[in-house]
């Protein structure tokens, strides 16, 4: 590359040598002409040789010359060319949607974004007058509900002639073998249960019903014994024909998980929403405290404040007045959930040793009695009054003599956004507080149709086996469909709607396996884990308003031993824009709430309060019935996405230089230009050149009108499909093992000390050429301030005296002819040009800089 701007041309020339000489200190190489090319190569690729012994760190030690870096670079680009394999590509599907009735009418048309799935009802409502069947003369009956070889049972009540179940049955009419259904109700007995009578229904008879008709009412129907004679005992039901968007769909037992028994397991497999719980930011702001009473008088105290807050435990420094009136004027900020059901606990302590605190006085606060603020004006402080604990004979009491005080400000924060997921993919931006709220701008409807090709994820009975359902998550509002048993290819189809309150938001989809029918683990995340079977997500930004999008996404999740694809899901998605006006001004609001910019939060402070977000979300929703469990919370909100891993910051590389991909090619095409690679172009542009000089007022509007053509242009060959996982960016395909070993590993890490140790040594490596650039971009910098500090007197002799006449020649020289000269000299033919360095680029390099100051 042959870059124009002297300073430029400076760092790129000194680059290479700095690499190289900091590598010649590891290992002995042998290096001929390095350009920039060159450089990149050696930073980012491993360089393919015959002969080549590769480091820990990932560097060749052979003799490297330009053609062998040249070659690796080619190689390597070629690979990240090629298109990825066919099967982690985006397809495009035409399902049956809606039953083919799709119509504008949304009353009609509420489940138009899945394939219509009949399902027979069967509602148990009660019975009265059951006669009884024990010796005692009582019975214990339940329902069984009988449709061929699919049989559901209700619970069973004891000695009651008068039960009440309002239990729903469905059974899929695409498995129906049978013509007659067959409701029994039955007396629970030790040995062998008893018969009481049953009710039969011809399923030609059955009614049909589609929603918003109104539930079917049930009725009451006698009892008949097995010959059909009538006896004693009446049984209320409702027998209907309808689809998934009935009401009843959710909570009804259905035939497909006929194999799952207990109300405990039957709950684990339920379609469900859940909202996040409310989540505040808590600052405390510790101004002060006032008579603190230390243990030892004849020391000076060295007093901090301790704040806790559920699991989240902050400390503020030592105060540097060290007397019994220490000040601080601190802030200390938690993350806080509604309903509140912890206090914040603040004690003052004394640290009389290294290792050892001493407690002066402790307070409670309850929260949900604490100001919020929704803008930046301060509340009001406060003074607390310390509690001191005393022990006696090994009993904690409360000592009252004489009360300390502590002096803040707490208030909850509602003008933030308290952010639990990543900022790159978050669902949701709006404060905390609800009136600051702005209207939503659209809907977002969800349609989950089904998945194919799935994995075996675990083994039952000798074989493998997958128990699908899928997770939702926009805003505060998740999604769980229900799960679909024992089957690589479930069928879900619901579909579930959002308000979208800002366009440049994304939905996640996740796929996991259920590996809690029969019993294993417990609700809080103990035993079994539900596996990840993957997942997608899909920005609304790339979605064009109220069209269908119907694809089938791989599902690609990253093993130790790389890349996998678990299966596909097939979604259908559409985003209906109620309002294109408040759509097109929110890309003109600032993507945060306004108090992140004016009083914003620190980077650490953010990942901190970020990481007990989540834990907040991941514990609420664990506790919730059926409880969502907090691997697949986690895996959702990307919790390990600000984990160190060598993939990941390859591939952003890449990403980078793919951004200044275009600047290279401009340069490049300049080049062209200045060496009359093409005379007629080159005469193109010096006219083009000679007239933006003349009518300068045309510079701008040229430049707009140019883009704007490239947009027109562009526009032809939009995307088309909404963007997805992409194995190829995420150099997920050509990741060594020992990298996705290390991204896989624990924190604190769990591997033997030499692996660590070889690891440490190639983060050293990389950190090291990183420090040196670094050095290099500080000694051009260096060397522009050293233009004009005297530091050398000659040069800067030289540059004033320079300055001075260049100011002359441009004030009695009219601007448009000095840039008419400065451009043709620019553009003059290679004739009139040498390889040496130019004088102005020979200058720059004299200069001094602090590298002689280092140590």
């Amino acid at each position: 590359l042959v870059w124009n701007p002297p300073l430029i041309r400076g760092l790129l020339d000194t680059f290479p040598r700095k690499l190289i000489e900091a590598e010649r200190k590891i290992v002995s190489v042998s290096v001929g002409p390095v350009s920039p090319l060159s450089l990149v190569a050696r930073l980012a690729f491993k360089i393919p040789t015959s002969t080549a012994v590769t480091h820990p760190f990932g560097v060749c030690s052979p003799v490297i010359t330009e053609r062998t870096v040249l070659s690796g670079f080619k190689s390597n680009a070629t690979k990240m060319q090629r298109p990825p394999p066919e099967d982690f590509l985006l397809k495009e599907t035409n399902p049956h949607l809606g039953g083919g009735k799709i119509t504008g009418d949304k009353l009609t048309s509420t489940y138009d974004l899945v394939e219509q799935m009949q399902y027979l009802y069967v509602r148990v409502v009660k019975a009265r007058d059951l006669p009884g069947k024990d010796v005692t003369g009582s019975c214990d009956p339940y329902v069984e509900v009988r449709l061929g070889n699919y049989k559901g049972t209700t619970r069973h009540f004891e000695k009651k002639s008068n039960p009440e179940w309002t239990q729903v049955f469905a059974f899929s009419k695409d498995r129906i073998q049978a013509s007659v259904l067959e409701v029994t109700v039955k007396d629970k007995d030790f040995v062998k249960d008893d018969f009481i009578g049953r009710v039969l229904f011809d399923l030609n008879e059955v009614p049909k019903r589609v929603p918003p008709d109104s539930p079917l009412a049930p009725q009451w129907y006698r009892l008949e014994d097995r010959k059909s004679d009538k006896v004693r005992g009446e049984l209320m039901l409702a027998v209907w024909m309808g689809t998934q968007a009935d009401e009843a769909f959710p909570e009804a037992w259905h035939s497909d998980a006929a194999t799952v028994s207990g109300m405990d397991a039957l709950a684990n497999i339920r379609s469900k929403v859940y909202l996040s719980p409310k989540l505040w930011y808590l600052r405390v702001n510790v101004i002060e405290a006032q008579d603190l009473i230390p243990t030892d008088k004849n020391r000076y105290p060295e007093v901090f404040v301790k704040a806790r807050l559920g699991n989240q435990t902050l400390r503020t420094r030592i105060s540097p007045s060290r007397t019994i009136n220490p000040m601080w004027n601190e802030d200390l900020m938690f993350v806080a959930a509604e309903p509140f059901e912890e206090p914040l606990i603040l004690s003052v302590e004394d640290r009389v040793a290294p290792n050892k605190d001493d407690e002066l006085g402790r307070c409670a606060i309850p929260l949900q009695y604490m100001d919020k603020r929704y803008d930046h004006k301060p509340v009001n402080t406060r003074w607390f009054n310390l509690e001191k604990h005393i022990v006696v004979e090994g009993e904690k009491k409360k000592e009252t003599k004489f009360s300390s005080r502590i002096h803040m400000r707490v208030c909850l924060e509602g003008g933030y956004h308290v952010l639990d997921e990543s900022t790159h993919y978050s669902s949701d931006l709006r404060p905390t507080a609800k009136p600051l709220w702005k209207s939503s701008i659209g809907v977002l409807e969800l349609g989950i149709l089904n998945a194919t090709g799935l994995m075996p994820m675990k083994t039952k009975d000798g074989r493998g086996t997958t128990d699908a359902y899928c997770v939702a998550k926009y805003g505060q509002k998740w999604i769980r469909t229900r799960t679909i048993i024992d089957s690589f290819g479930p069928k879900w189809n619901e579909q579930y709607t959002w308000e979208v309150f800002d366009p440049c938001t994304v939905v996640t989809v996740g796929v996991f396996d259920n590996c809690h029918l029969h019993g294993g683990g417990d609700k809080n995340g103990g035993g079994a884990r539900d596996a990840r079977i993957g997942k997608v997500r899909i920005r609304l930004s790339t979605l064009e308003t109220d069209r269908v999008y119907t694809h089938s996404y791989p599902l690609l999740v990253l093993h130790p031993n790389g890349v996998k694809k678990m299966g596909e899901i097939h979604l259908a998605v559409r985003f209906t824009c109620s309002s294109l006006l408040n759509m097109m001004h929110m890309y003109s609001q600032p993507l945060l709430p306004k108090m992140h910019y004016i009083h914003p939060l620190t980077v650490s402070q953010l990942d901190s309060l970020r990481h007990q977000a989540t834990q907040i979300v991941s514990m609420r929703l664990s506790r919730a019935e059926p409880p969502l469990r907090k691997e697949v919370v986690e895996y959702m909100l990307d919790v390990g996405s600000h984990m160190w891993s060598m993939r990941r910051s390859k591939a952003n590389f890449f990403r980078i230089m793919g951004v200044l991909g275009g600047l290279i090619a401009v340069g490049k095409w300049f080049d062209q230009i200045c060496n009359w690679k093409n005379p007629i172009t080159t005469v193109l542009i010096h006219i083009l050149f000679v007239i933006l000089v003349l009518y300068p007022e045309l510079i701008l509007p040229t430049i707009f009108l140019y883009l704007f053509l490239i947009g027109v242009w562009y526009y032809r060959w939009r995307p088309r499909h909404p963007p997805h996982m992409d194995t190829r960016l995420s150099h997920a395909e050509s990741a060594h093992p020992d990298e996705l070993d290390e991204e896989f590993d624990t924190f604190p890490t769990s591997r033997p000390s030499d692996i660590v140790r070889m690891r440490y040594d190639r983060l050293r490596s990389i950190a090291g050429r990183i420090q040196t650039v670094v050095g290099d971009l500080a000694t051009q910098g260096e060397r522009l301030q050293s233009l004009l500090s005297w530091r050398d007197p000659r040069a800067t002799a030289l540059f004033v005296i320079f300055c001075l006449i260049a100011a002359i020649v441009l004030y009695v020289t009219p601007f448009q002819v000095v840039a008419l000269l400065a451009g043709l000299y620019v553009l003059r033919h290679p004739r009139f040009r040498h390889k040496l360095p130019s004088v102005p680029l020979n200058f720059f390099r004299r200069l001094p800089a602090r590298t002689d100051c280092m140590l």
